[in-house]
C-alpha cells in the first residue's frame, strides 16, 4: 500500500513564503512523476507544478517565477517552495504521484490527503 503524507501548510501573510513537503512510502518500485495540485473553495482542482523522473518540471502560469518544485529521489519526497504568496494562492494543496508499486504492476495515480495554505492580505 502506498501513502503520500504532506506537511508544511499554514497561514502566512501576502508576500510571505511556505515550503510544502510530501513523502511517499509503502510499496514503491518506481516513481514516474510527482507534483502538486490545489483546490480553492468552489473551484476545480488545478495543476500547480509537476516534476518528472528526469527532473523536468512543469508549472501553472499563475505560479511561474514564484514557486519551485524539487524532489529527493532517495527519500521519495517532493517539495514545493512557495514565495511571494498571494491571497489567490489560498487553497488545499494536494500531493500527487504517478508510480509503479511493483515491477509486476502498472503505474497508478496516488493522492495525499491535502494540506491547507491560507494567505492573508
Amino acid at each position: 500500500q502506498v501513502q503520500l503524507v504532506e506537511s508544511g501548510g499554514g497561514l502566512v501573510q501576502a508576500g510571505g513564503s511556505l515550503r510544502l513537503s510530501c513523502a511517499a512510502s509503502g510499496s514503491i518500485f518506481s516513481i514516474n512523476r510527482m507534483g502538486w495540485y490545489r483546490q480553492a473553495p468552489g473551484k476545480q482542482r488545478e495543476l500547480v507544478a509537476t516534476i518528472a523522473s528526469g527532473d523536468s518540471t512543469n508549472y501553472a502560469d499563475a505560479v511561474k517565477g514564484r514557486f519551485t518544485i524539487s524532489r529527493d529521489n532517495a527519500k521519495n519526497t517532493v517539495y514545493l517552495q512557495m514565495n511571494s504568496l498571494k491571497p489567490e494562492d489560498t487553497a488545499v494543496y494536494y500531493c500527487n504521484a504517478l508510480l509503479q508499486p511493483s515491477s509486476l504492476r502498472p503505474t497508478y495515480n496516488y493522492w495525499g490527503q491535502g494540506t491547507q495554505v491560507t494567505v492573508s492580505s
